[in-house]
């Protein structure tokens, strides 16, 4: 371990350039720069209402992986990697940006071709916090560990085989010590690519918001109003519960307990989670991203449909639609719920939504980009 260390701190500035083949886009000059000492990725500051029975039963950090910093570093770095990409133009990071709370700001997202993805890439914050531990909107991947190599191997996302990967991240020179930090000696694999891709990304947990500043000063957080809140944001809370929006959106991690069919559409245009598992029951379902950060995001739904949160809002008010799979807290009598808001009342939920803003976590160093890069020529400004 002595060695790992001291071999990492040889990566803090390290210039690199990759190789690429005759056919492929040179990437430009790179340096990558990480700090003497991992930052803290294993034992985030949580608040102790982060450790009440509902998260800690929602967690799905399994006992063969456990978050660590060096594995989490490593993480950040190929999270950030564009030329881990057919033509070493794309990175994970690319489809989930950190001023968008790791969201995207295209309703498809575009591959390292030029491409367009099916679906609309889904925002990361606290994914560590679903329990079923499925992902992807139709929860075709049954971990994180196997979600995070999908995109690499996808031939709109990144266009790479598993092979190809490997080679890729074998021809760094920075990489060895960082995988001799992360796993006791530089091999590189699949399965400790997505081991530290999966580390990072759980690391990615919101708990600095004025929500949570609010939650930290009540003792009957479903009752009391926050005391840091306005008016109007109280009253958001109030309208979040009396909307039913918590039965789906649960826990302070804001996430859902599993697939829902929200009435997007009366007919199924995408199969949803059914495309997985063939049950008529599940056509139309979808899982979904919590929703801290979503103030930061600028498309919404799993196709992107919507572009501002007063249009999800409304679309709950008076727009869903009725589908012989549509969730029971969506329905009212039988028929798709109209909640007959208030234009004030609609005003104050999507204020609350904007609470849940984590600015902290977007500016934190530990999940920005570790790579300074130079795209100019050389002796050009």
């Amino acid at each position: 371990m002595k060695r790992a260390l001291l071999s990492l701190s040889a990566v803090l500035l390290w210039g690199c350039q990759g190789s690429p083949s005759p056919t492929e886009s040179a990437p430009p000059s790179r340096t990558l720069r990480l700090p003497a000492q991992p930052y803290n990725y294993a034992q985030p500051e949580l608040p102790p209402f982060f450790f009440g029975t509902d998260l800690v039963r929602a967690d799905n950090v399994p006992s063969s992986n456990p978050t660590t910093d060096p594995g989490a570093t490593l993480g950040r770095v190929l999270f950030y990697d564009e030329t881990l990409s057919g033509n070493r133009t794309t990175a994970c990071a690319a489809c989930h940006k950190i001023a968008r709370g790791f969201d995207d700001d295209e309703p498809l997202s575009t591959g390292f071709a030029g491409g367009t993805t099916r679906r609309h890439s889904m925002a990361l914050a606290n994914a560590r916090f679903y329990g079923p531990g499925r992902f992807l909107w139709d929860e075709r991947a049954a971990t994180l560990e196997a979600q995070v190599l999908l995109p690499f191997q996808d031939p709109v996302e990144m266009g790479l085989t598993l092979d190809e990967l490997v080679a890729r991240v074998q021809g760094e020179a920075f990489y060895p010590p960082l995988f001799e930090a992360a796993f006791g000696d530089a091999a590189v694999t699949p399965d400790r690519v997505s081991r530290a891709l999966a580390q990072f990304v759980r690391s990615m947990v919101s708990y600095r918001s004025r929500y949570d500043e609010g939650r930290a000063q009540v003792t009957r957080a479903a009752t009391e109003p926050f005391p840091n809140f306005t008016d109007q944001e109280n009253l958001g809370r109030q309208m979040f519960q009396r909307a039913r929006c918590s039965i789906c959106h649960t826990t302070d991690a804001f996430v859902l307990a599993r697939p829902h069919n929200t009435g997007l559409d009366a007919a199924t245009k995408d199969a949803g989670v059914e495309q997985v598992t063939s049950r008529a029951g599940d056509a139309a379902r979808f899982k979904a991203p919590s929703l801290r950060n979503v103030g930061l995001r600028t498309f919404f739904m799993h196709d992107g449909r919507f572009t501002t949160l007063e249009q999800v809002v409304e679309f709950y008010n008076s727009g869903v639609q009725s589908h012989p799979n549509l969730d029971p807290a969506l329905r009212v009598g039988g028929e798709p719920q109209r909640l007959g808001l208030t234009v004030e009342q609609k005003a104050a939920l999507v204020a609350f939504l904007h609470t849940l803003t984590d600015h902290e976590m977007v500016k934190d160093p530990k999940f920005s980009d570790p790579f300074v890069r130079r795209t100019s020529l050389p002796g050009k400004p």
